[in-house]
């Protein structure tokens, strides 16, 4: 089965291309990170491959559905979790359950049956009875992940799924998703949550200004983009420090304050810090993030 397959779509507004030719293939089983910038066109990129708008060009097939002249039936086999809360208020949790499954032609039985086991799964049991508002950030987006299985989905797209949640909310929410991947589940994840991605993803495509800029495994495009160690050196001397030591560094980066060093040579630049009271400074190892302010910037993005 083909989970999802797009080749050379292209979508414009107003004679601005937002997407440029894009080419993607999911593999059964796996977690992809589609990760940009405001306005690299992600978004615009999830609705061409579910079918809610028509592409400029190219060719969509979601679960051997071609879209999206058939996207109503690939639908129907699909679990949306939007970026946006759209639980309906006027329902309890329960009731949100019941009716969204009612979308998928599924009879009233079978969604109750499956209702205490997407309970369990949300860590909602004890609250199929209540209101939607008595709910906490975090419950809510259980209960909205909750509700995109109940058509048991091979397929899972996820829009920023926890965006705005605190950290226990977060790491609830990727202990979940791991659980549906051990289950064999295929999901697409936007995030801006590097860390994330690196958690969850098991192949990430870096997309900026409407095209797919880099793809890979987190590990694979770390060591392809980025130098592997970074010392960050911040305070009233960074700057003094860059003009006089800067050498030891491979490629150095300024934002605000802070000087980012990327080097081979961690021990060597750590010697050039050594008694020095006008700076700190960090050594770590390389990261997606890094990858990401490398192939995207780091000018704000509106």
């Amino acid at each position: 089965m083909t989970l999802l397959h797009l080749a050379g779509v292209r979508k414009a507004y107003g004679g601005n291309e937002v997407v440029k030719g894009i080419d993607l293939e999911l593999t059964p089983g796996e977690c992809y990170g589609l990760l940009g910038p405001n306005g690299a066109g992600k978004t615009t990129t999830l609705r061409l491959a579910l079918g809610l708008t028509d592409p400029d060009g190219g060719e969509i097939t979601l679960l051997d559905k071609p879209i999206p002249r058939d996207g109503r039936n690939a639908r129907l086999r699909l679990g949306v979790v939007p970026q946006t809360d759209n639980l309906d208020p006027d329902f309890t949790v329960e009731e949100n359950l019941l009716v969204y499954g009612r979308y998928f032609a599924l009879s009233d039985a079978l969604i109750e049956a499956r209702i205490p086991s997407l309970l369990a799964f949300a860590g909602l049991e004890g609250r199929a009875r209540s209101r939607i508002q008595a709910l906490s950030g975090g419950m809510r987006r259980r209960l909205a992940l909750a509700r995109a299985l109940v058509n048991d989905p091979a397929l899972i797209f996820l829009d920023e799924p926890t965006t705005g949640l605190d950290p226990q909310a977060r790491h609830l929410i990727w202990e979940r998703l791991k659980q549906l991947l051990a289950r064999g589940k295929t999901i697409l994840l936007t995030t801006h949550f590097m860390d994330e991605a690196e958690r969850l993803c098991d192949r990430i495509g870096v997309m900026d200004q409407g095209r797919l800029i880099a793809t890979g495994s987190p590990r694979e495009l770390v060591a392809r983009h980025i130098e592997p160690q970074v010392v960050e050196v911040y305070g009233e001397g960074a700057a003094q420090w860059e003009s006089a030591h800067g050498a030891p560094c491979d490629r150095r980066e300024r934002a605000g304050e802070t000087v980012f060093c990327y080097t081979h040579d961690g021990d060597g630049v750590l010697r050039t810090l050594q008694g020095r009271a006008d700076v700190r400074y960090l050594h770590r190892r390389a990261n997606l993030e890094d990858v990401f302010l490398k192939l995207t910037g780091r000018d704000l993005r509106d």
